[in-house]
C-alpha cells in the first residue's frame, strides 16, 4: 500500500488501477536519469513570487525533475485554469477530480507575475477543463492577451490540451497569437488506450494539424519508455511530420509514484540520438531528444534552434 495518502486519494479519485513497484520492470534508474539538485536564490524568489500570487505551477504540480534547474535560472511553466484536471491520464501526477469555478482574474495574474521576472520565453500549459463548454479556451486566449500586453517582448509558448476535438477552441487560441502551439501526443497509437484514456492519438494529429494550417508553428512530445517501440516511435513521428508538426521533444517517462503506470524500460541517451537522427529526415525544423527532455525544459533553447534551423531554409519565423 502507499505510503502517499494523497496519491492514494488521487487514484481513487481517478478510478486507475494501483501497480504496484514490483510490477516495473525497469529496475532502478539509471545514472544519466539521476539529477543532483543544484538551489540558488532565484529558485527561492521564484517560489515566493508563486505563492504570492496564488498562481499554479506545472513544475510543482507534475513533479518535474527538472525544477531546480530550471527555477534557479528563472524559468518557469504556469499551469492556468485552476490545478485539479478532469481527465485521469495514467503518467501525469496532477489530481484528477471536479475543478469548481474558474478564476476569471488568473489572466491578469500571470501576466503581472511574468512582467517582474524579466523574461524573453515562457511556457504556459492548463488543466484539462472538460467540464467548461469551450474547454478553457476563452481563459486561454485572454491569458494570451494579458501578457502581450504588460510583456511586449515576451515569447509565448502555449501546451494546451486538445479541447475534446473542438477546432473552434483550437482556433481560439491560435488567434490569440503564441509564438508556438504545442499539443503533445504523449505516446503511440498503441498505447494511448492505457496513458491517455480520454484522449485518442487522431484527435491529437487533427488538433496539431488545424493549428498548422492556420499558420501557428506547432509543437509536439512523446515520452518513451511505456511499452512502444522505436518502429512506433518512428511512425508516430512520421504523422507528426504529416500533421505539420515542426518541433517535437522525445523524452523519458519516469514514474510519479506506485499509483501510476510503470516504467516498462529505461532507454539510454544513444538511443535517443538515434531517434533525433531518423526523425529529423521525415522534414521536422528541430527535434530536442534525451532522457530528461520535456516539453517546458529548454523550451527556449527549443525555439531558438528550431528559428536559427528556419531562417538558414529560408523560412520567415517570429521566433528569436
Amino acid at each position: 500500500m502507499s505510503s502517499n495518502p494523497q496519491q492514494d486519494t488521487r487514484a481513487r479519485k481517478s478510478g486507475m488501477a494501483r501497480p504496484t513497484r514490483a510490477e516495473s520492470p525497469a529496475g532502478a534508474r539509471p545514472d544519466w536519469l539521476k539529477v543532483r539538485l543544484s538551489l540558488n536564490d532565484n529558485f527561492f524568489n521564484v517560489r515566493e513570487l508563486v505563492q504570492k500570487a496564488g498562481l499554479n505551477t506545472v513544475c510543482e504540480s507534475a513533479g518535474c525533475p527538472n525544477i531546480g534547474e530550471c527555477w534557479s535560472n528563472r524559468a518557469l511553466t504556469f499551469m492556468i485554469l485552476g490545478n485539479v484536471c478532469t481527465r485521469s491520464c495514467g503518467f501525469c501526477d496532477v489530481e484528477t477530480g471536479r475543478p469548481g469555478s474558474v478564476d476569471l482574474d488568473e489572466p491578469r495574474r500571470v501576466a503581472e507575475s511574468l512582467a517582474t521576472l524579466n523574461l524573453r520565453y515562457t511556457v504556459i500549459t492548463s488543466v484539462d477543463r472538460d467540464d467548461l463548454s469551450d474547454g478553457g479556451a476563452g481563459i486561454w486566449a485572454e491569458t494570451i492577451r494579458q501578457i502581450r500586453s504588460l510583456c511586449p517582448g515576451l515569447q509565448i509558448e502555449v501546451l494546451t490540451p486538445d479541447f475534446k476535438g473542438n477546432l473552434d477552441d483550437v482556433s481560439t487560441v491560435v488567434d490569440a497569437g503564441p509564438d508556438v502551439f504545442a499539443h503533445n501526443i504523449e505516446t503511440v497509437a498503441s498505447q494511448h488506450r492505457v496513458v491517455r484514456p480520454q484522449a485518442t492519438y487522431e484527435r491529437t494529429l487533427s488538433v496539431l494539424r488545424h493549428a498548422a494550417e492556420r499558420g501557428a508553428i506547432t509543437k509536439s512530445g512523446l515520452m518513451l519508455g511505456l511499452g512502444e517501440t522505436n518502429s512506433e516511435v518512428l511512425e508516430t513521428l512520421r504523422d507528426l511530420a504529416d500533421a505539420g508538426v515542426q518541433i517535437v521533444n522525445l523524452g523519458q517517462y519516469m514514474r510519479p509514484s506506485p499509483n501510476h503506470l510503470p516504467v516498462t524500460r529505461w532507454v539510454p541517451p544513444s538511443e535517443f540520438d538515434m531517434l533525433r537522427e531518423e526523425g529529423m529526415k521525415f522534414g521536422f525544423v528541430h527535434i530536442e531528444s534525451g532522457p530528461l527532455v520535456r516539453s517546458s525544459y529548454r523550451a527556449d533553447a527549443q525555439a531558438k534552434k528550431a528559428a536559427a534551423a528556419m531562417r538558414e531554409a529560408g523560412k520567415q519565423t517570429s521566433l528569436g
